[in-house]
């Protein structure tokens, strides 16, 4: 059975950019692409199938119609499903493996994919979630950007982002964020001080590299950049994300599904901030 990607659509422009991302991916993976209204009410007991999909708004069967017809190979639907918004599109994110939201999406027919949907969808699934702005910068050609944590690099996220970069034909950046520990260093600090500084900051691009090692060998085709900045986590995402076509994060699985998203402080943030689409992907 061949998977598909799942977009959540409303009728918003942030939904309406999520969807020609999502396209974009199906197309890229030879996958189907699933749209879902959710959010809408119960079906009656004497609704056909086909009655339910004629009742989409016009704008998603508009929406429907020109993808399709942009994706001759792929097969294309776009369905309305009742409940929890958030819980509806993680629960069919997690069958097909991927969901794709806008991250922005005020207004629409139902203000269904404003960004509190996105937030919880993103802190509760289990599968990657992208996030996609109608105004992002980025773009396809652009590289693909993946935060990596010192000391403690996330498999899952870099499998993600080697095999985005392989698809587009771009290079992968491995961003670390390693700010120098407290002291004086400065442009007038003594050389020894700026000597310790610039070897601890060596000494992460190293194990950067050896965590990218495997990696390289499973895609040798992908360009591959590792940076070590001394500048936060968040600054520094969100700054790359300005040419990059996707920022990948990482995410801790939780084995609870609470109300309040469980969102670090660097997703959180480059989430809100980010200039291109970012995908957060859970790691136990």
């Amino acid at each position: 059975m061949v998977q598909s990607v799942v977009v959540g659509v409303d009728g918003s422009a942030a939904s309406e950019a999520a969807a020609g991302w999502a396209a974009e991916q199906a197309h890229r993976t030879g996958r189907s692409l699933r749209m879902i209204h959710a959010g809408v009410p119960e079906a009656r007991p004497a609704e056909q199938p086909a009655e339910r999909a004629e009742s989409l708004p016009e704008p998603l069967r508009a929406l429907r119609d020109r993808l399709a017809a942009a994706l001759p190979e792929s097969a294309v639907s776009c369905e309305q499903v009742p409940g929890d918004p958030a819980y509806a599109l993680v629960a069919a994110g997690e069958r097909a493996g991927l969901l794709v939201l806008g991250s922005r999406g005020l207004g629409g027919f139902a203000g269904l994919l404003v960004g509190s949907v996105g937030l919880r969808a993103a802190a509760h699934a289990a599968c990657p979630v992208v996030l996609v702005r109608a105004d992002g910068e980025g773009g396809e050609d652009g590289e693909v950007v993946v935060g990596v944590e010192g000391g403690r690099p996330c498999d899952e996220a870099l499998a993600f982002a080697f095999e985005q970069a392989a698809g587009r034909g771009v290079r992968l950046r491995a961003l670390q964020s390693s700010p120098p520990p407290a002291g004086p260093y400065d442009t007038e600090a003594p050389l020894d001080q700026r000597e310790i500084r610039d070897s601890l900051a060596a000494s992460e691009l190293v194990r950067l590299q050896d965590a990218l090692g495997r990696w390289r060998d499973k895609f040798p085709a992908v360009p591959v950049e590792a940076e070590v900045t001394a500048a936060p986590a968040a600054r520094a995402l969100t700054e790359a994300s300005r040419s990059a076509s996707l920022v990948v994060v990482g995410r801790r699985l939780r084995h609870t599904r609470v109300a309040a998203p469980m969102l670090g402080p660097v997703t959180h943030a480059v989430l809100h901030h980010a200039h291109s689409p970012v995908a957060v992907v859970p790691h136990v």
